[in-house]
């Protein structure tokens, strides 16, 4: 399944609740989301954790957009629009954490 959050881990609880239920697969930060994915960050040592369980991407237009293109932690995959079609294309599934 593809996860796809939007919103800062700082601000609400969706990347906890998609941890929380642990479905697998990959998880694609987009928007606000991808605050988690930078290094320092006070969800960096969650996403790490699930590294295993989950393949996480984070999308770069919106890193940039937010001036985080360059803090991207170890582990996360950065992709363009075209990678999020790709994604979306790839896994059966995809849920959207709102």
């Amino acid at each position: 399944m593809l996860n796809i959050v939007n919103k800062s881990p700082l601000d609400r609880n969706t990347l906890q609740s998609c941890l929380d239920a642990n479905t697998g697969g990959a998880i694609l930060l987009i928007e606000d989301g991808v605050f988690a994915a930078t290094r320092g960050n006070a969800f960096e040592a969650k996403l790490k954790a699930v590294q295993g369980t989950f393949k996480v991407y984070a999308l770069g237009p919106d890193l940039d957009a937010r001036g985080f293109g360059d803090r991207v932690m170890d582990g996360v995959t950065v992709v363009d629009y075209a990678g999020f079609v790709d994604l979306v294309a790839e896994f059966k599934t995809c849920q959207s954490w709102l």
